[in-house]
């Protein structure tokens, strides 16, 4: 294996973004919809945005300086003219009129207008919210912090939220229902991503009581030719090892008794396939199980 190490500061802007924008992904996205004193409504798509607290609930984008002119986003503009915004979540169903949001019209242009979007008022700040967008937040900005004046150059909007606006088709039992949400999300260049169906996985957060860790797994079972990195931790984020009556029972399961007839003599290769069946346990959600499994192998 090699690693190509570069240095950002010799290489051009447009490389670097596109290293940095194909890395560093996938990004969730959000249209930002601003109003100038003039009372022009301007709705641009951000995908430098994510959440940064929820006490105080503080929301920022980043409406980048243009890489060809240097030029300031109408966003940016309109937020430091009217410090208001409403940041609404975009989803596959509005995914290509986000798109063609994100061109670069004349300042007096309403891109609501211009991708068929529903604007509807909102309570708490001049800008209006997305009709389509499965969530909006009305925000106050409470500072921008320009990174550089350079080309490129970022511009964080902090935006502190005071209403949020839920469509109830993406409810489930009143709670945001992330399988209903069909979100997408920015990849590299022209590419994105959509959060449905087999893209979407779950994982146990770590448990309270703190998991005895990878480094706590004995060294057969870390050093396992079948396992992966995702099922050593997984492994890791059990409390405790299973006991000697729980391994000396697991021999009594009926895929273990005929898997042990069937490789008697064969220590190394029933060794394995007991390693093969623990991934499988494992992958259906059954941890401690496939401990178990894992441990009545390393005592063969």
């Amino acid at each position: 294996m090699s690693i190509k190490t570069i240095d950002p500061n010799i290489i051009s802007q447009p490389d670097l973004h596109g290293i940095l924008l194909t890395a560093v992904a996938p990004r969730p996205i959000c249209f930002a919809s601003t109003i100038d004193r003039e009372g022009n409504v301007n709705l641009s798509p951000f995908s430098y945005f994510n959440v940064f607290s929820s006490n105080p609930p503080v929301l920022i984008f980043s409406p980048a300086r243009s890489g060809r002119d240097n030029s300031l986003k109408h966003s940016h503009q309109n937020v430091k003219e009217v410090p208001e915004v409403v940041i609404n979540i975009v989803n596959h169903p509005i995914v290509e009129q986000m798109s063609l949001s994100s061109t670069a019209y004349e300042k007096e242009v309403n891109e609501f207008v211009k991708a068929g979007l529903t604007p509807v008022p909102s309570e708490t700040v001049k800008p209006p919210r997305v009709g389509e967008a499965p969530v909006s937040f009305e925000c106050v900005v409470t500072e921008i912090i320009e990174l550089a004046d350079t080309p490129g150059a970022g511009n964080l909007i902090l935006a502190k939220v005071q209403r949020i606006h839920i469509n109830d088709t993406y409810l489930t039992e009143g709670k945001l229902d992330t399988q209903k949400l069909d979100l997408v999300g920015r990849m590299g260049g022209n590419w994105y991503i959509r959060a449905n169906d087999e893209a979407l996985f779950e994982i146990p957060k770590p448990i309270r009581t703190k998991g005895i860790g990878v480094d706590g797994l004995p060294k057969e079972i870390r050093e396992s030719k079948v396992l992966t990195g995702n099922n050593l931790g997984r492994l890791g984020n059990l409390e405790s090892l299973p006991t000697l009556e729980e391994i000396e029972a697991i021999k009594a399961d009926d895929e273990i008794r005929m898997m042990a007839k069937k490789m008697e003599g064969n220590t190394a290769k029933h060794k394995k396939q007991l390693h093969w069946l623990a991934q499988k346990v494992l992958e259906e959600d059954h941890t401690h199980k496939a401990m178990t499994i894992l441990m009545y192998a390393e005592n063969l």
